[in-house]
């Protein structure tokens, strides 16, 4: 990177990548840096890029691809999931084998099975509220961002009420070890440990839960392994919360710092505008999204990428913050519209390995923005946006804390 160029990963680049984003975009769109773990990889920025990336069969998801002794020292995808056994999940493996298992965890994780789950997650949403609605001030990322999808995706795992607090606090392990991958570590460990106990206890007891769904997909016979199973319900609930987090505690965000935007949707909440709702919850994600790159991807042969080589076995990172916006395909793409008509952000990726979680983050994300402007419509930043803290690490983009205050009711 020449002289002109921004400075990636540190203090003020975490807080406002953008700026740096769109230098790369314009002057390096495919660009070879070292991560602050050590890795070298490829960045990829521009839309058309990112989206032939993410699709491309010669980049493929499995670590294996990779140079052994980076894999082994896991600097490389979710930090522990190697030594805690959860590696054969969906964002870690190709087809055929991606196919097979994306298929029978489809046929537990169904649309039908997300819009049942709905009311109860408008019942976790209006709890967290009443937490706080009469105190007059909140930090919504630990009040409300951070239960609501933890607490949501247990029930719909079918983790017992008894238990939840432990998955809260393993949550919150990875969360706040952000960046620490001993702490990220410790916490799959223990939640692979609990995975397969909860696993072997459903299968004696079947329910209508999650888990008893992945343990009786079956295809021609075929059915996931307890290894499997419990790598998915990781993996789902992995992926599954702390995106969430991020949808709700970063749109939040925006919202109030978008005043005119934050009494459109205000507005739509009461008149019970659900098509609104709907594209606030897509621009939201797509203006300053909760993933800021897609996960792993290695070259499985030599392969020309925006112009540049990139040999047999280097890590490519997708930066789905830098696609979603590229004046190339999003008019005014630094600009807040929630009625945003043209929208094909890549916030849930693209190709094969498209968000399978997709459905329940939508309903999710509706239901925190409904709930929040519908309880507490006066709701206001608390704090200096300057002031504000964000998490350390390379895939996700959150915020440390989130206060607001609001007429107390």
């Amino acid at each position: 990177m020449d002289e002109a160029a921004p400075g990636l990963f540190g203090t003020a680049f975490t807080a406002d990548p953008y700026p740096a984003y769109a230098w790369l975009r314009t002057n390096a769109p495919v660009h070879k840096t070292v991560l602050p773990s050590g890795v070298s990889a490829w960045l990829v920025t521009r839309y058309a890029d990112a989206r032939r990336a993410l699709a491309d069969p010669r980049l493929s998801k499995d670590p294996r691809r990779h140079r052994a002794a980076e894999h082994a020292s896991g600097r490389v995808g979710i930090p522990g999931e190697r030594r805690a056994n959860v590696m054969t999940h969906l964002l870690n493996i190709d087809p055929p084998d991606h196919t097979r298992l994306r298929r029978l965890v489809s046929q537990a994780f169904t649309p039908r099975r997300v819009a049942a789950f709905e009311p109860r997650v408008r019942e976790l949403a209006d709890r967290l509220v009443d937490g706080f609605a009469e105190r007059g001030s909140a930090d919504l990322i630990d009040e409300f961002a951070f239960p609501l999808p933890i607490y949501a995706i247990c029930d719909m795992l079918g983790v017992p009420a008894e238990d939840q607090d432990d998955f809260r606090h393993w949550a919150g392990m990875m969360l706040h070890t952000a960046g620490k991958r001993g702490g990220v570590g410790r916490a799959v460990k223990r939640m692979r440990a609990y995975l397969g106990e909860l696993i072997h206890r459903k299968r004696e007891d079947l329910g209508d839960d999650l888990i008893s769904g992945l343990i009786r997909a079956s295809d021609d016979g075929e059915q996931l392994s307890e290894e499997e199973a419990a790598a998915m319900a990781f993996i789902l609930l992995f992926a599954g919360f702390e995106t969430t987090v991020n949808l709700i505690g970063n749109g939040m965000l925006s919202l109030l710092r978008n005043p005119a935007e934050l009494a459109r949707l205000r507005g739509a909440v009461a008149a019970g505008d659900e098509a609104l709702l709907a594209s606030a919850a897509e621009e939201l994600l797509r203006f300053d999204g909760p993933v800021e790159l897609a996960t792993w991807r290695f070259a499985t042969e030599p392969l020309t990428l925006g112009g540049e080589r990139v040999a047999t076995g280097d890590p490519v990172l997708v930066v789905l913050a830098a696609a979603d916006r590229d004046p190339e395909r999003f008019a005014a793409p630094d600009t807040l519209d929630l009625g945003r008509a043209d929208n094909p952000h890549l916030g849930y990726g693209h190709g094969i390995h498209y968000c399978l979680g997709a459905p329940l983050a939508r309903a999710e994300a509706r239901t925190a923005l409904a709930t929040l402007l519908g309880r507490l419509p006066d709701i206001r930043l608390a704090a200096d946006p300057g002031e504000l803290r964000w998490r350390g690490g390379l895939i996700m983009r959150g915020l440390r804390a989130l206060p607001v205050e609001f007429g107390p009711r």
